[in-house]
């Protein structure tokens, strides 16, 4: 996902910095928007640098106020239909009287104009303009059309006064932003231990026993999770992927490694998905040299410790997810697996499907608890992923609803 985050001239401008940080840390892209009057508190190369993205300063680029780029003239438009919604942090009353007004004069003017895309605007300024009637006659406007404003707290003013005007914690500003993109904090204080990905088993110094997993589902999840307000210990097999930046991460090669950093790991999670694709099978004996080539050879086998049953024996009052591919009897293969495991839910994918499960951004699953199959046509993993967490969070609230009787 991708959001416009419009920092106005206040005082407040330079906490914008902290919120494009915790943005970032739910796996969200932020593009920022300047006004003149906010490049007078902080330098546009500030925000470049903590974003990674262009930073729009005004309509045209540079020097080309007389002779504008048509790419330039139109950006605003490119934006608007680019972003998944628009914050404006810290909102001054100058900007909410242009919002409310419909009044365009700058590209952030322009661009909430141009956008269709949720609009979330957490204000900042003097107590008295923020009390005065046409600041909370814009306000009424702003609400009426659907804007959702993150009012100000109260405490000492920059001016030196003393009242309500001061930006609000940045914490929920962005919480704002998430309700907004559609994510609930439904999974606030739990602590989320995904596994994703393979692993390797080694067969020799340059070859290794492994699966087709790309780790996607796993990292959908984590970032998912993340957004929903958990905290994620994400143990990862190897992968070409980049893991969500507030994810806590511990790589692994092997099935071995895996298993030690979740036990390790299990006493911190009050939820365990275990989306890891491990060998099920290693070389009884690895080879310290490369094998050289000789014709004909026998590998002999040994199975690799069985993670998700040690989870079982080992599980306190943790929720644990399991997930399984298969290519035959998906349905009953499953709830054996999720009686032998003593799983609270397991989520199945027939991989022989072509164009969904491994090496692909689509899945079709069904989850399955003791009560219930839920049934997840074709869809992109990160749908699934929410749907995932979405049963979690329903397996939570009957743990506690049973508890209580």
């Amino acid at each position: 996902m991708k959001i416009a985050l419009g920092v106005t001239g206040g005082i407040a401008a330079y906490k914008a910095a902290e919120i494009i940080r915790l943005l970032q840390d739910r796996g969200i892209r932020v593009q920022v928007v300047m006004t003149r009057a906010a490049q007078e508190f902080v330098r546009p190369l500030t925000f470049a640098a903590l974003s990674g993205e262009k930073v729009i300063t005004g309509m045209f680029a540079p020097g080309e106020e007389q002779s504008p780029n048509i790419d330039s003239a139109i950006e605003h438009i490119a934006v608007a239909q680019s972003i998944d919604a628009l914050l404006v942090a810290p909102a001054t009353a100058d900007v909410l009287a242009h919002f409310a007004q419909g009044i365009a004069t700058d590209f952030l003017t322009t661009l909430y104009l141009a956008t269709t895309a949720p609009v979330v605007v957490a204000p900042a300024m003097n107590v008295n303009m923020w009390n005065h009637p046409a600041t909370q006659s814009n306000l009424e406007i702003l609400r009426k059309r659907g804007i959702q404003i993150v009012e100000p707290g109260q405490g000492y003013l920059a001016c030196g006064m003393t009242g309500a005007g001061r930006l609000v914690e940045n914490e929920k500003i962005v919480a704002a932003v998430l309700a907004a993109l559609g994510t609930s904090q439904d999974l606030s204080g739990e602590t989320v231990l995904i596994t994703a990905g393979p692993t390797r088993e080694k067969i020799d110094p340059v070859r290794y026993l492994t699966n087709r997993s790309s780790g996607r589902m796993g990292y959908a999840l984590a970032e998912a999770a993340l957004r929903r307000g958990a905290r994620v210990l994400l143990v990862s097999g190897p992968t070409s992927l980049t893991p969500p930046g507030a994810a806590e991460i511990t790589r692994v090669e092997s099935t071995e490694q895996m298993r030690d950093a979740v036990l390790q790991l299990l006493p911190q999670a009050s939820i365990v998905i275990k989306t890891a694709a491990v060998a099920d099978y290693r070389p009884k004996v690895a080879s310290g040299q490369k094998i050289k080539h000789k014709g004909a050879m026998t590998l002999e086998l040994e199975a690799t410790p069985d993670i998700l049953q040690e989870l079982a024996l080992r599980k306190s009052s943790q929720i644990i997810i399991g997930f399984a591919a298969e290519t035959e009897n998906v349905l009953e293969n499953a709830r054996e697996k999720l009686v032998a495991k003593n799983l609270d839910a397991i989520v199945v994918n027939d991989v022989s499907r072509e164009g969904v499960g491994f090496d692909s951004d689509r899945n079709a699953v069904n989850i399955i608890t003791r009560d219930e199959v839920v049934t997840i046509p074709e869809t992109t993993k990160w749908d699934v992923a929410q749907r995932v967490l979405d049963q979690v969070v329903h397996l939570r609230q009957q743990r506690k609803a049973t508890v209580k009787i």
